[in-house]
């Protein structure tokens, strides 16, 4: 029997849409004719997706009993009986009660394909196994109900419901998700525009690496080599020569013109893995192809055309670019070149671009000469005992011997020993003993012995076989000792060069770890970074490590300039020329982080002035009018108090003293703001964390705002917080006086908490006028005021306490717009005890199902799995 198909609409967050688009998806294979039924839907009393389900066939479902309570699940055994073409399945991440057939839906959904019933559902990108911690990471909420991820990849067709997070909070706002009373609650926790995107995106990307997937298989399948240009794909051809970064540069301005573009740069090195390719540039490029947002690959091929190629085409790329032949035009008679062969072998699907730089037609020019390999003393001199002696001990030997071994045998011998020479001691000692061994041959055991004449033309012939096979030998033994020698010390180039290009990455700023590196690297005793402001200053140290650093460059053993008024100088050895190039790309680190650091200095003195002033101007202009207007009341109603002019009534003296009163507590207010803020300023605001109920302290912060301005939401169940209950008093105070200042009269501010995961969420809802989005972080600086607020208003420094008192104790201040207009500041606590983590999947607790269940009394209603709730017309 043919397995059934699986068709899934992958939603990128509840309510987008998924079950409405499964139940369309059924009326039209109706219309076509299909044999369609609907397994199991629940529609939650949302009207439109209702009426989705009117004209299809919706199957008996089977009801279980939990704890009491009566439950409905889908009837596997009736969807078997019925055996429709097409069922209809929502919700594949489903946990069943307990006593069904199968523990989850996806369970029941491969029992349905492999008795070969197609199959369309739904599921939510927040369900798949492998997401589940980045998705608690972004809303706080652990995923309980998953489906594993090769469930899902293994669907024939999948197709993304997708909405804007916008959208799908007015859809939201309008009650076409969630009944009333839970909306909220819900947009201010798990559809916040934050998670909603970081959730899309998931989606996107998911969905895009599986239809990648796809295209794949698809051309493997086939076995289509040509390109397919649905995305481009630009690979960048590198040699390893300074002229690398043109070329990155040239393909990143290509990718800019097409939006979704890639960049591929690939390095080909030969198998034998010896390249003259700069390790250092190599590092430089691929630094910036990694800034530039693109990928470095190392690939080896000794045909460089062909592996190039074949890595573009591999990879579906469309275009290429190489940079122009460094070739001499005398060196273009030993072949055509690389970029000549790829542009001919590419074909019509893979666009190849030559680019022009500045080395073109420079040559290739030959690596530094090297000395012969460091074998040490002692294998030299065995190869000059064996390369020189042993055939004199070896013709010795043969002379005295009564057996005649032939002249071939005695070549063979010879050659054992010229070959053991090039092995122990390199190239001279294994030339030394194929002459010496040749001139043995032809004395003793060439016909005429004890004369350097040869008779017979074949001997003489084999012994020039001899002398040519003993000296190839050796050279490819030196060659090979050399090569050997070169590589370990690329090897190890390539990984200070890599360190360093790691530490400019991760922005380390230490100059002394980076000496200390120097140190270690080249076994010196000191090294010091020295400057100098001009020639005829004395140099001084920026820096050093190790005893007795060098106060100048000439009192080092090694001195290496940097720009003219900088020396790196390192005592304890003399350094060989090859080892500079290294040393210099230090160097140029340590000057580096030296004016990095100086900079960061300069720029935080700068700012702190500059802060300065901006606070003492600003304090001053408060003193000047916030201060003297509430003195000024109070000194006229003194005035008039006093005065003996005037018979005031007990109504009038009553006046004038609450306004005395008003005038002395703003007078309060303005002062306390201004003292906290100072506080702030000079770090001197020490708290002392305690656990404690938020009930405890927010009814007493709102002491100072009128009774009917507030309705306050604070659950009995919340856990305790880690504060400073002082602290906090002041913050909560602040932000509800801000809110009942802004908020109409007969709209009266919300403070609402809730519990999310290890934190604790105090919301203070007002329906004023609202802040925009470029205005929202300006709010919390010190005296900043937003819009027209009156001069009476205050000094605009209560937001600025609020965050500074709120950042203290550990927590963290956000403004966010509320939903159908005005402000929303959150305040985001530390739970002093989380509680124990809930379980990912079914427990022993057997837990309902979630269609039926009812709502969780040991929960705040935002921080249950909104798939609880039936987030959305699924």
């Amino acid at each position: 029997m043919a397995r059934g198909k699986l068709r899934i609409y992958l939603g990128a967050a509840p309510g987008v849409g998924k079950t409405y688009a499964m139940l369309s998806e059924g009326h039209r294979r109706v219309e076509r004719g299909a044999d369609c039924v609907v397994g199991f839907v629940e529609h939650h009393g949302r009207p439109r997706t209702e009426v989705m389900l009117h004209g299809l066939e919706q199957l008996p479902r089977k009801e279980l009993e939990h704890r009491g309570a009566a439950f409905t699940e889908m009837d596997v055994d009736a969807v078997l009986a019925r055996r429709p073409a097409i069922a209809l399945v929502d919700e594949l991440a489903h946990t069943n009660v307990p006593g069904s057939r199968n523990a989850k839906r996806w369970q029941d959904v491969e029992e349905l394909l492999r008795a070969g019933i197609d199959v369309v559902s739904t599921v939510n990108i927040q369900h798949l196994e492998s997401l589940g911690d980045v998705v608690e990471g972004i809303t706080g909420v652990r995923q309980r109900e998953t489906v594993p991820d090769e469930v899902v990849r293994r669907a024939d067709q999948i197709e993304l419901v997708d909405m804007s997070p916008q959208a799908l909070r007015r859809r939201m706002a309008h009650g076409n998700i969630y009944r009333p009373d839970k909306v909220d609650a819900a947009l201010s926790n798990w559809f916040r525009p934050g998670n909603l995107t970081a959730l899309r995106e998931l989606a996107l990307l998911w969905v895009a690496d599986r239809v990648d997937e796809y295209l794949q298989e698809y051309r493997g399948e086939h076995g289509i080599r040509a390109t397919w240009q649905a995305r481009e794909r630009i690979v960048v051809g590198l040699t390893g020569g300074p002229e690398g970064r043109t070329l990155i540069r040239r393909a990143a301005r290509m990718a800019a013109k097409g939006s979704g573009s890639e960049i591929l740069a690939v390095y080909i090195a030969r198998s034998d893995g010896l390249t003259a390719a700069s390790p250092k540039e190599l590092a430089v490029q691929r630094t910036l192809v990694e800034d530039l947002g693109g990928t470095f690959h190392h690939v080896i091929g000794d045909n460089i055309p062909d592996a190039l190629l074949a890595f573009a085409r591999g990879v579906n790329a469309t275009q290429v670019v190489l940079g122009s032949s460094r070739r001499k035009a005398w060196q273009y008679v030993f072949g055509p070149g690389v970029g000549v062969t790829v542009a001919r072998e590419s074909g019509p699907d893979l666009d190849v671009h030559i680019v022009t730089h500045e080395e073109a037609a420079k040559g290739r020019g030959l690596p530094a000469a090297r000395s012969a390999a460091q074998l040490g003393r002692t294998r030299t001199l065995a190869g000059w005992i064996v390369g020189v002696v042993c055939p004199a001990l070896l013709a010795l030997l043969l002379t005295h011997v009564d057996a005649d071994p032939g002249l071939a045998n005695e070549m063979l011998l010879f050659l054992a020993l010229t070959v053991g020479a090039a092995l122990l001691g390199g190239l001279w000692p294994a030339l030394a003993s194929a002459a010496f061994g040749s001139l043995l041959l032809n004395y003793y055991f060439a016909p005429p012995v004890h004369r350097f004449t040869i008779s017979d033309p074949k001997n003489i012939v084999a012994i020039a076989v001899f002398f040519g096979v003993a000296v190839s030998v050796a050279s490819v033994v030196d060659v090979a000792a050399r090569r050997t020698h070169q590589a370990a010390r690329l090897r190890a180039e390539s990984e200070i060069l890599s360190f360093l290009a790691g530490s400019v990455l991760r922005g380390e700023t230490s100059l002394e770890a980076l000496l200390e590196r120097v140190r270690e690297t080249f076994a010196m005793e000191s090294v010091a970074l020295l400057e100098r402001g001009s020639e005829v200053e004395p140099w001084r140290p920026a820096g050093s490590i190790g005893p007795h650093p060098a106060d100048r460059p000439e009192e080092a053993d090694v001195d290496l300039p940097i720009g003219d008024h900088m020396a790196l100088a390192l005592s304890g050895r003399v350094l060989p020329a090859e080892d500079r190039r290294v040393l210099g790309a230090f160097a140029a680190q340590a000057a580096v982080v030296l004016d990095r650091r100086r900079l960061v200095d300069e720029a935080e003195e700068a700012r702190r002035l500059a802060e300065g002033n901006r606070i003492r101007t600003a304090l001053l202009a408060a003193v000047s009018h916030d201060l003297r207007t509430p003195l000024a009341s109070i000194k006229v109603s003194v005035s008039s108090l006093r005065s003996d002019d005037v018979d005031w009534s007990e109504e009038d003296r009553a006046e004038l003293l609450e306004g005395i009163e008003d005038g002395a507590d703003r007078l309060d207010h303005l002062v306390g703001n201004l003292l906290d803020m100072s506080r702030l300023q000079t770090g001197t605001v020490t708290p002392l964390i305690r656990e404690i109920d938020l009930d405890e302290v927010v009814p007493v912060a709102l002491g100072g705002v009128p009774e009917d301005s507030v309705d306050l939401d604070i659950p009995e169940t919340l856990p305790m917080v880690a504060v400073d209950p002082g602290l906090l008093e002041r913050t909560v105070a602040n932000i509800v006086e801000n809110a009942v200042k802004y908020s109409p009269a007969h709209a009266p501010v919300l403070v609402a908490a809730s519990h999310l995961g290890d934190r604790v969420e105090l919301r203070v809802v007002d329906r004023g006028p609202g802040v925009p989005d470029e205005a929202k972080d300006r709010i919390f600086e010190p005296f900043q005021r937003h819009g027209d607020a009156p001069r009476g208003a205050g000094v605009g420094l209560g937001l600025a306490v609020a965050r500074g008192f709120t950042e203290a104790v550990g927590g963290t201040l956000a403004a966010e717009d509320t939903p159908g207009g005005g402000l929303t500041m959150v305040l985001t606590l530390r739970a002093a005890d989380p509680g124990p983590k809930a379980p990912a999947g079914p427990t022993a607790a057997d837990r309902p199902a979630a269609a039926d269940r009812p709502a969780d009394t040991d929960r705040p209603a935002e921080a249950i799995d909104p798939t609880r709730q039936k987030a959305g017309p699924s």
